[in-house]
């Protein structure tokens, strides 16, 4: 269940360039292949997650069709898209978050939830209501015995390296990465021991280079997200879930 971020923005797969792959589906293939290599069966896996949506409206579309699949453990990362809203009430968020980790768990799901990121640059005027979000996963986690991957602690997403070009959302090394970080929330040991290890150092950027590439940024990807605000128009109109119901997993 979730929004961009699970979907798997921008990390294609190379088979299918137009299908975004992701933590969630590398996640979902690692613990696939332990379990094969167990003796047991394959993973099925479904992704209900569009790119654009609100927290709420993840809870509104995903959570009965989650909850009918009758899934053993359901990823819920939900609330950077609002947080990101001039009129954000984090409190009501992290309510509707708690109501739907309430329901998931009554149906017998383990879950796992994640943190928001820690943002530099233009966006870390962000981190106050971010901080706040996270404090409410953990309290709701610790309430309901409820997994949190904890994307605020990552030390190496601090690197604009493992960001996409709209620094919005991840590469491929950068969900990679995620997705050790939640084989360790679950409890598990990661398939990368140095998956949150630095990348190693670049000489900084001359601040010619800085300015221009922060002028293509606003121009490519901060001007087209404010016009979709300005409209009522969101990112996923139109676009319906990548996997909608379990399959057996990896895909072939």
């Amino acid at each position: 269940m979730g929004d961009s971020f699970t979907e798997g923005l921008w990390d294609p797969y190379p088979d299918a360039p137009d299908v975004q792959r992701g933590w969630a589906d590398n996640l979902a293939a690692v613990l696939s292949a332990r379990r094969i290599a167990a003796g047991e069966t394959p993973l099925e896996y479904a992704n209900l997650a569009i790119r654009g949506r609100k927290l709420r409206p993840v809870v509104a579309e995903q959570l009965d069709v989650t909850i009918d699949a009758r899934p053993d453990l359901v990823s819920l990362v939900a609330g950077g898209n609002d947080i990101l809203r001039a009129s954000a009430d984090v409190e009501a968020i992290s309510a509707a978050l708690e109501d739907a980790v309430v329901a998931l768990r009554a149906s017998g799901a383990d879950v796992l939830m994640g943190t928001g990121f820690k943002a530099g640059a233009a966006l870390s005027w962000t981190n106050g209501r971010v901080g706040v979000f996270n404090a409410n996963v953990w309290s709701i986690a610790n309430r309901h015995g409820a997994r949190v991957l904890d994307l605020w602690g990552m030390r190496s997403l601090a690197d604009l390296r493992l960001w996409s070009d709209d620094r919005i959302h991840l590469t491929p090394e950068g969900h990679q990465r995620v997705a050790n970080a939640a084989l360790v929330a679950l409890g598990l040991e990661p398939d990368d021991a140095a998956y949150d290890n630095p990348l190693d150092a670049s000489p900084p950027a001359a601040f010619r280079d800085a300015a221009r590439a922060n002028a293509v940024w606003m121009r490519q990807h901060v001007g087209p997200w404010v016009k979709r605000r300005l409209t009522g128009t969101s990112s996923g109109d139109g676009r319906s879930p990548k996997w909608p119901t379990p399959q057996t997993w990896p895909r072939a």
